[in-house]
């Protein structure tokens, strides 16, 4: 059975440096899902956009090439892809003489898609700065507000409340997001904007609720659906986005997106990224 627990995580690992599309290990959504309560058809649209940044090959002279990418994993996908196991088998290319970027491209896109059970898109950049700004996420940064705090885990929906029947449409953003890996237990640092229309959601529960998943064991993408399906039942939004930012580990960051209307998310780079 494809559990965390059969995966790379936590255990010694020889790094290897030749391709090996064996070392991708899938894992099923369905799931955590079950757990949250998200059912058939999902009640949201989404993406999980990763960043690799230690991405190299060789050309067809063997010289080294290296080179920036984004994978777009759709959340219709059966699957996540497990990241230490993303992580390797991306170090599988170290040694490996690619005709060109295009040829690599393939190779992802077909190995990916294959491990989720989608199409995964796949994008290289060059390493300039001059196409990698760091910019922050645009909203209302609500972690300065005065409060106590003594709640850090498991997540409290309780915390979540709309203080208004009033529409408004604004952004929330707080940068002190934190779970952990449910196997090894290290931390995921990351950064969380939310956007929504409707009531007036309480800035201090939210934030609260935000800071509740601190010691809380929970891949990134089941983190954020847990939120987005949270506060769509404590607050009844008319409509709602949210977008966790997380710092890399191993040289790939991971930020997943679920929004009840469909859209299509950038990618801004933040500071901590």
């Amino acid at each position: 059975m494809t559990t965390p627990e059969h995966s790379p995580l936590g255990k010694s690992t020889v790094y290897a440096d030749r391709y090996d599309p064996g070392l991708l290990f899938p894992i099923p959504r369905s799931i955590k899902r079950e757990e949250i309560g998200v059912g058939e058809p999902l009640p949201f649209y989404g993406v999980d956009i990763w960043n690799a940044y230690e991405l190299s090959w060789l050309d067809a002279r063997g010289k080294p090439v290296v080179a920036l990418a984004e994978f777009r994993v759709p959340a219709t996908s059966p699957n996540i892809i497990e990241s230490k196991s993303f992580k390797l088998y991306l170090n599988g290319f170290a040694q490996e003489r690619i005709a060109d970027a295009s040829a690599l491209i393939d190779t992802l896109s077909r190995d990916l898609s294959a491990a989720a059970g989608a199409t995964i898109d796949v994008r290289l950049s060059d390493t300039s700065a001059q196409g990698h700004a760091i910019v922050d996420l645009d909203g209302h940064v609500i972690d300065t507000l005065d409060i106590d705090v003594d709640d850090y885990g498991p997540p409290k929906a309780d915390y979540l409340h709309a203080t208004t029947s009033d529409v408004v449409e604004e952004t929330l953003v707080s940068n002190l997001l934190r779970s952990n890996c449910p196997v090894t237990g290290q931390p995921d640092w990351g950064s969380v904007q939310i956007r929504y229309r409707g009531p007036r959601i309480d800035p201090a529960g939210l934030l609260r609720y935000l800071v509740s998943f601190r010691n809380h064991n929970e891949f990134h993408e089941q983190c954020v659906e847990r939120i987005f399906v949270d506060v769509t039942a404590r607050c009844a939004p008319q409509q709602l986005s949210v977008y966790a930012r997380y710092t890399r580990r191993g040289g790939l960051d991971i930020n997943p997106f679920r929004s009840s209307v469909a859209a299509t998310p950038g990618n801004p780079r933040g500071a901590r990224q």
